[in-house]
């Protein structure tokens, strides 16, 4: 038998392990396998996959580098485990998105932009005459590429005088110039016209037009001496006061301000379109007047991936080398169900799910071995027909000489591993054991195994009785992206999924639901985009559950003795919070050319607040003690707080109990803030029929948690109210009243209504590539 600390152990072994809610666990998983970490949601297997096992590889991968960087990378700590043997390098492919800007696109995040570019700055047929372009001149993000119009966006926008005035029939006075900004700004603009002879008490519609152009439009600006009226008892200073036009004042609110909140006021008063000069390419006329196989390299970019890569199949011989390397880069990104996608999608456009199989893609072509891949989720967003593509990748990362761990629900996944590890038996401090870690059939065997009830039961659930409708709402023809001239109708008063493989149209069909749909009423969109950018916003803060805990607190005998309100429990507002900090707990780490990364505040070590407002205590617990309370643990201690428990209560109802209540936004996935804002919106109480539209709610859900979440929505279709769902997963489906199937494929193959009807229908539809699936787990 091998030495634990023998050089060539073929197991990683953990001991120790006492990150988030891990307790010492010890485990030993084999390298060169597909390891599957499962358990119910906030069990804690993504602390032992990722906060342990990566973030232990990461810190020794740092300790090898400059002492600069390794001075910095202590402060952020190492992981809470005793030891870790026989651990390789590691690769992390998580769910969380970056920052992704409007210039980053399939092709930027895959490098197949690179290669496309190469092909035309060396095969590419130019006019006569013409020299020969760099590859950076087919790019929109290089200043030798952009269109000079747009500068690379493709879109240019513009302002018209009905957005910028909405209702003519106000005077400058009374307002009627909309996108100028508040309070003093607003009225310093006013003031200026004024100054300037312009008549700010006519109605806008009266005034000439020369006069409306020039204050909309103008380039110039004048600066006057301005003598502002003020009240009786205020000094009547004069100041100098420069004029900007309020198609100027939009443009540079929209392009300058970091406020999301000044930006979306300025979109308000702005038409997107094409950039007529480019027409939408993005590029100089130069580089559009090169092609390869008589197509420019914007119209390439637009097409799917799959027909990309036939257009390249008669390249000459000059162009082979080129035109191989790009179709062995297209070939594991169609392999893994994304042929669909386009070169110059932009990023943001993209699920979490489809980034990640993305990265999952570039990393087949990398040529690394002998390391970790550490993946969270890859399943997520995808079809059941293409869950066997995805095996097939993780088996050839194996293969190739790396060990591949994966955090995963998807039972298909889980069947596929070599090995298992299962971490609970429940969340938050319910969990945070191995059960069990060995080969999967032995996990049957483990009694407190949630995930062993659904991995052996194969036993389809008892048939649903299908609900009657009270009425139908009709959509389309819709005729938008991959969908063309599609009419659905969807009924009211039920439970209603909309299945298909990827990038079938799915999101752009319930897309189509409005509030201005006849029968609709009332309509509420539950996505999983995050709650909150930064540390500084939680579950707390979004639910409003952080406004009853402040009042809570203000109410204190303590708090009253020393004059605290409200705001002084506030880490968002100067007074009681850490000023070294701001309240976040955590300081930025630049680490020079590494992403910069978060660390606890030297000062307050992430409590937030100062010590005055820490010595204020609600039970015997200080505020930011509270913050760290787990929902469930929070329910109890709110138990007889009625404001506080309605939201805790809501938060349990969607699973959500293993969750602090300071918890930062950018630590929770997708799946976590969908069911929160649910929760937020099931917490408001009942009111008049509803439509609740969401997209995939089951991504990062065990199936135990499905179950208590399909409870929930099923009594919201129960209480009167409509509920339409894009989803994968086949058990949700064969529960659903109606469904309705888009496809064949993808993209261009996909836009089509494929089945539509009852489970037991479309579970028979021929030319479904849902129906094998759904068949199966039919009762």
């Amino acid at each position: 038998m091998q030495s634990p600390h023998d050089p060539y152990d073929p197991y990683v072994r953990v001991r120790g392990a006492r990150e988030h809610n891990l307790k010492g666990v010890d485990v030993d998983v084999p390298r060169d396998v597909l390891a599957v970490f499962t358990g119910v949601s906030g069990s804690g297997k993504s602390s032992l996959a990722f906060g342990t096992v990566y973030a232990e590889a990461q810190r020794r991968y740092f300790e090898s580098v400059a002492p600069y960087a390794r001075r910095l990378i202590h402060q952020v700590g190492a992981p809470k485990v005793g030891e870790i043997t026989g651990l390789p390098p590691a690769v992390s492919l998580q769910q969380r998105r970056s920052a992704p800007t409007s210039r980053s696109s399939v092709g930027t995040l895959t490098n197949l932009s690179n290669s496309l570019r190469m092909l035309f700055s060396r095969a590419g047929d130019y006019p006569p005459g013409a020299e020969r372009l760099d590859s950076d001149a087919f790019s929109p993000n290089t200043a030798a590429g952009a269109c000079p119009e747009c500068h690379g966006l493709g879109q240019v926008h513009r302002t018209t005088e009905e957005l910028l005035v909405p209702d003519p029939s106000l005077s400058i006075r009374e307002g009627a110039i909309a996108a100028w900004p508040g309070a003093w700004q607003g009225k310093n603009l006013r003031d200026i016209l004024d100054t300037l002879g312009y008549d700010v008490d006519r109605p806008w519609c009266e005034l000439p037009a020369a006069q409306r152009e020039w204050i909309l439009f103008t380039d110039e600006q004048p600066i006057v001496t301005v003598h502002p009226v003020r009240d009786a008892d205020r000094i009547q200073r004069p100041y100098q006061g420069t004029y900007m036009s309020a198609r100027r004042y939009v443009m540079k609110t929209f392009s300058d301000t970091k406020s999301p909140t000044l930006r979306a006021k300025a979109e308000r008063f702005l038409t997107s379109a094409p950039c007529p000069v480019c027409g939408g390419s993005r590029l100089r006329p130069e580089a559009l007047a090169v092609t390869f196989g008589g197509r420019t390299i914007a119209e390439l970019a637009a097409l799917p991936l799959t027909d990309l890569a036939g257009l390249l199949d008669g390249a000459t011989e000059t162009a082979r080398v080129l035109t191989d390397d790009l179709k062995s880069r297209i070939a594991p990104v169609a392999e893994l169900g994304l042929g669909y996608l386009s070169l110059d999608r932009a990023t943001p456009t993209l699920s979490a799910g489809e980034l990640q199989r993305l990265r999952l893609a570039t990393q087949l072509r990398s040529g690394l071995f002998g390391v970790v891949y550490v993946l969270d989720e890859p399943s997520a967003g995808l079809h059941p027909a293409d869950t066997e593509a995805l095996l097939a990748v993780l088996d050839r990362l194996k293969t190739a000489g790396n060990s591949v761990f994966v955090v995963e629900h998807h039972l298909e996944v889980v069947r596929g591993a070599d090995w298992l590890v299962d971490v609970g038996p429940g969340a938050g401090e319910h969990g945070g054991r191995v059960l069990y870690s060995g080969p999967v059939a032995e996990l049957a065997s483990v009694e407190e195994s949630a995930t062993a009830r659904y991995l052996f039961d194969e036993a389809p659930g008892p048939a649903r009785e299908v609900r009657e409708p009270h009425g139908w709402l009709k959509v389309g023809p819709v005729t938008r992206h991959n969908l063309r001239g599609v009419t659905a109708e969807f009924p009211l008063g039920t439970f209603t999924a909309v299945t298909g493989v990827s990038g079938s149209g799915k999101s752009t069909l319930i897309g189509e639901l409005t509030e201005d749909l006849a029968g609709v009423g009332r309509l509420v969109r539950v996505d999983q985009r995050p709650i909150g950018r930064t540390p500084r916003s939680n579950l707390a803060t979004y639910t409003g559950l952080f406004d009853v805990v402040r009042k809570v607190f203000a109410a204190t005998d303590a708090a009253r003795e020393r004059g605290y309100g409200v705001g002084r429990f506030s880490f968002n507002v100067a007074g009681g919070r850490c000023e070294t900090c701001q309240g976040e707990g955590f300081v930025s780490v630049e680490l020079l050319f590494l992403p910069s990364t978060y660390a606890p505040c030297p000062d307050c070590a992430g409590a937030r607040y100062n010590p005055e407002t820490l010595r204020v205590t609600y039970r015997g617990r200080n505020i930011a003690e509270v913050l760290d309370l787990t929902v469930e643990d929070a329910a109890a201690f709110f138990a007889d707080t009625p404001g506080a428990a309605r939201s805790l209560g809501t938060l349990l109802d969607v699973g959500l109990g293993y969750l602090r209540l300071g918890q930062p936004a950018t630590e929770l996935s997708g799946g976590e803030a969908q069911r929160i804002k649910l929760a937020s919106e099931l917490q408001r109480g009942r009111r008049a029929h509803t439509l609740y539209l969401l997209d995939e709610p089951t991504t990062g859900l065990h199936p135990a948690d499905v179950e208590v979440l399909m409870d929930r929505l099923h009594g919201l279709v129960d209480a009167g109210h409509t509920v339409v769902v894009v989803e994968h997963d086949m058990t949700v489906v064969a529960e659903a009243d109606w469904v309705i199937d888009l496809g064949p494929g993808g993209g261009d193959r996909g836009g089509h209504v494929v089945a539509v009807g009852p489970p037991q229908r479309v579970a028979r539809a021929a030319g479904s590539a849902t129906a094998p699936y759904l068949a199966r787990v039919m009762p």
